[in-house]
Order: structure tokens, then sequence, then C-alpha cells
């Protein structure tokens, strides 16, 4: 997959489950109730010791699902996410090194920026897509609205105070490809095992994203 390829599934998808996992054993089923509820897709984020098991297990065991590596913070972790079968790496900000490398072994990545500089810093390298975050600390959507003016090829992909109230608002934006999520498939939710729940949360994020129209907006 490249990153033009990548920004098309997610301009389908619009929304992308953001999961820490407590235990590499919440992986397979975590994969079989967001296929279940018809959201093919999860970032898995580098925050425990299972993200790496829990990329491979979800690669081995769902296919159908889009898996991606989140939080990926230095080259080492770049490798590890590529080791485990990641379609995707997502960091936080913008680090040369990681977006560099990420380049080099052709896997996309979607680094994180909240300002005009970290947008042409992506550009300069040809990316398609970068990640607005953290999205409402940095300043919602009246920031994004008039960072993404002056860059009518990037999208973005906000990330960081999202939830089914703002997300609409969100996904009206042309300039947004898709939205991460980690309301759907919380850290204590995983561990409780409250999968309906968050079969419940999916499905509802996928109701929002089918129900948001992009609009014009200044």
């Amino acid at each position: 997959m490249n990153p033009t390829e990548l920004l098309g599934e997610l301009r389908c998808l619009r929304v992308v489950p953001v999961v820490t996992l407590p235990h590499v054993r919440h992986a397979d089923p975590l994969g079989e109730t967001l296929l279940g509820a018809g959201l093919p897709v999860a970032e898995i984020t580098f925050r425990t010791p299972a993200a790496r098991d829990g990329i491979a297990t979800l690669r081995a065991r769902h296919p159908g699902l889009l898996v991606g590596a989140g939080t990926v913070l230095d080259r080492a972790t770049v490798d590890r996410a590529i080791d485990a079968g990641a379609q995707f790496v997502v960091a936080p900000g913008f680090n040369p090194d990681v977006v560099d490398h990420c380049l080099e072994r052709k896997i996309p990545v979607v680094p994180g920026i909240n300002s005009p500089t970290g947008v042409e810093a992506a550009a300069a390298r040809g990316l398609p897509l970068v990640k607005y975050f953290p999205a409402e600390a940095s300043g919602g959507l009246r920031l994004l609205d008039a960072m993404a003016a002056p860059y009518d090829g990037m999208a973005f992909m906000p990330t960081g105070g999202l939830t089914p109230d703002n997300l609409p608002d969100y996904l009206s934006r042309p300039h947004v490809a898709a939205c991460g999520g980690t309301w759907i498939a919380g850290t204590a939710l995983l561990t409780e095992g409250e999968y309906e729940a968050i079969g419940r949360n999916a499905r509802r994020a996928v109701e929002i994203a089918a129900a948001a129209t992009p609009e014009n907006h200044p």
C-alpha cells in the first residue's frame, strides 16, 4: 500500500479507532468486533508492550482489517511495526527521522502536526495526509480550517478530543479525510471485555460518518 492508496482507504472509512491494547489477548476479539460493526480499521498505539504482538495477531487473524501502528516515536519502533505487519504508521508529531525512515522502508506514514510549518514539512516530502493532533486542545476546527486553507492538496486526520458529538462537524470539512477516535475501543472497555459496547460505538461511528456530508467552509 502506498500513501495515495492509504488516503483513498481512509476517505472511505472516515473514522479510525485509536486503540491502546492492555494485553495481546484483546486483539483477536477486537478485530472480530470491528469487522462485525462495519468499521474494518484500527490504529494500535505503541503505548503498551502488547502493541507489536497485537498488530501481528490482527494481521494474521483478520486479513480484512486495515491495521496501522500509532504513537511511533523512533526508527526502531517503525521497524517493529513493519515486522509485525502494520500497513501504515501514525506519529503524534513530525519527527523527520521517523518520517524519512518510513519513506525509506516504503510504508505510508501520517505524521502529527498542528501548525503550517508541520504541513509544509509533510508537503515537502510528498505526503498527502497529516494527523492534526491534538485536535481539540490545539484549537479545534477554528485552527484546522484556517490552517488548511492555503494547502488545497493536503488532507487531514484530526485526532485528540473527538467524540460522537463533535465528529459530524469535523467530517463535514472537505479537507478532513478521516478522524481518529479513542472513544470507540477505550482501554477500560477492553480491560473489562466490553466488546458489545465497543461494537455499539463502532456502529455509531459508521452511522455518523455515513450521514456527514463534506461542505464548503471558509
